[in-house]
C-alpha cells in the first residue's frame, strides 16, 4: 500500500470550485491542496486525474446498518448492510441507526456493526435508541451511553408517527435535557435525533421546547418531505435556526429529496441548514386506512448519489455537495470531516463528468479503483 497519493490535474470542489488543482494526501489526511506541488515522500504514488472531479466523501447519518424493518412480522426484517453498499455510493462517514424492532435488532447490535464497519474502513458513529420512549440504551441510560460509548452521537426517537410511544413535550424535554448535560459531561455536543411521521405535532412541541430554554441545535429532525404541513413547519424551523434532514429513498410528497431541496431554499429555508440522509436498509412500509400493512420496501443508500447528480443539474455541484458533505459535517462536529482541506481526513470521492463515482479513499485507503470495488467486507465473497 502506497504511503501516500500525488493526485495530479484534479478538478476539485472542496465542496467550493477551486477549479484544477494537486492534492497531496500522506497516511491519513489531506496534506496540501495547491495549483501545483512538489513532494519527495518515500513511497508516494502519483496519479494524473487528467480533470476527474475530487470531492469530499458523502457523510450519510441515518443507515439501518442492522436493518430495519420488520413491520409485517420477522419475515419482513431488511438485511444488514455490507460494507461495500458504502463504497459503492461514495460514502465514507455514517451514522448508524435503529428503527421500529428493538426486541430482535438491539441497540448492542447496532454498536457492534457501527464498529465492524468501521474497522473494514468507514468512520461510523450511531444514534442509541430506536422509535420508543423511555429511549432504549445499552447502559440503561441516555447520559451513560453518551459517555461510555465513544461512537454515540445521540439519540433517536419517534415523533408524530402511529408506531412511536407519542412522548409529550414534557417529555422530549427530558431527553433533550438528557442530550445536552450528557454531552456537557463528554465534552462535545450531543442531539437528538427525531424520526417524523406524517402527523403534524413535533415541530409545535420542539419550538416549545426552545421557548423553556433548549438551544434548538439539539434537535434534529429527520423525513421532514414526507408531508406537505409535515414539511412546511420544517422550513419555518431553519429559519429559526435549526437543522432539517430530508431522506433521499424515497417518500417525499413533492417528489424526490432534490425537488425537497429546492423547494425548501424557495421558501426560504438557509442551505446551510438541510441536510440529506438515505434511511438505508429501512423499511418503507405501506399501510392501507385501517393501518393494515399492505406493501413494504427497502431503502438504498445509493440513492443520495442518484440525489446528488439530479440535484446538481438544478442548482450546480458545489451546491448540491453541501447537505452530503459540509453541512452535515458542521452540523454534527465531525471536525475532521466535510471538507477537502489541508489536515481533514483524506475521505476523497473521484468523480466522472456525469458524477458517477470512479476512485473512492476512506482516510488515505483506496477502497474503489475504476468504478470497481477493490475492499470489500470481512464476510463478502
Amino acid at each position: 500500500m502506497p504511503t501516500g497519493y500525488l493526485f495530479r490535474n484534479a478538478e476539485v470542489y472542496a465542496p467550493e470550485h477551486l477549479g484544477r488543482k494537486d492534492i497531496l494526501v500522506v497516511g491519513q489526511k489531506v496534506i496540501a491542496i495547491d495549483d501545483h506541488i512538489d513532494a519527495k515522500v518515500p513511497g508516494l504514488e502519483e496519479v494524473d486525474l487528467e480533470g476527474a472531479i475530487v470531492t469530499p466523501g458523502l457523510i450519510d447519518q441515518h443507515i439501518h446498518v442492522t436493518g430495519g424493518g420488520g413491520e409485517g412480522g420477522t419475515v419482513t426484517r431488511a438485511p444488514e448492510l455490507n460494507f461495500s453498499e458504502l463504497v459503492e455510493a461514495g460514502i465514507t462517514s455514517f451514522v448508524g441507526v435503529s428503527g421500529t424492532d428493538s426486541e430482535t435488532r438491539p441497540i448492542e447490535a447496532l454498536m457492534a456493526k457501527v464498529r465492524a464497519l468501521t474497522k473494514e474502513g468507514a468512520s461510523g458513529w450511531m444514534w442509541t435508541s430506536n422509535y420508543r420512549y423511555p429511549p432504549t440504551t445499552v447502559t440503561g441510560d441516555v447520559r451513560k451511553d453518551l459517555l461510555t460509548i465513544p461512537e454515540c452521537l445521540g439519540v433517536k426517537i419517534a415523533m408524530g408517527d402511529h408506531r412511536c410511544s407519542f412522548p409529550t413535550t414534557q417529555e422530549v424535554l427530558r431527553v433533550l435535557s438528557d442530550c445536552r448535560v450528557g454531552g456537557m459531561i463528554c465534552g462535545h455536543d450531543s442531539y437528538l435525533h427525531v424520526h417524523l411521521g406524517d402527523l403534524p405535532i413535533a415541530f409545535p412541541a420542539f419550538m416549545e421546547c426552545v421557548k423553556m430554554g433548549m438551544p434548538i441545535k439539539h434537535i434534529r429532525p429527520t423525513h421532514v418531505g414526507r408531508h406537505k404541513v409535515v414539511f412546511e413547519q420544517a422550513i419555518e424551523f431553519t429559519k429559526a435556526g435549526g437543522y432539517i434532514d430530508i431522506t433521499t429513498s424515497g417518500g417525499n410528497y413533492m417528489g424526490d429529496a432534490s425537488d425537497a431541496f429546492v423547494m425548501a431554499l424557495e421558501k426560504g429555508a438557509p442551505i446551510d441548514r438541510i441536510t440529506f440522509s438515505s434511511d438505508g436498509h429501512g423499511s418503507m412500509p405501506r399501510f392501507d386506512e385501517k393501518g393494515e400493512m399492505v406493501g413494504l420496501a427497502v431503502c438504498k443508500v445509493s440513492d443520495n448519489l442518484l440525489i446528488l447528480q439530479k440535484l446538481a443539474k438544478k442548482i450546480g455541484l458545489e451546491k448540491a455537495l453541501l447537505p452530503l458533505t459540509r453541512t452535515i459535517a458542521t452540523a454534527l462536529c465531525l471536525e475532521n470531516k466535510g471538507t477537502l482541506e489541508a489536515g481533514k481526513d483524506a475521505d476523497l470521492l473521484v468523480m466522472n463528468a456525469e458524477h458517477q463515482p470512479v476512485h473512492l479513499f476512506m482516510k488515505g485507503r483506496q477502497v474503489m479503483k475504476d468504478s470497481k470495488v477493490i475492499v470489500k467486507g470481512t464476510f463478502e465473497v
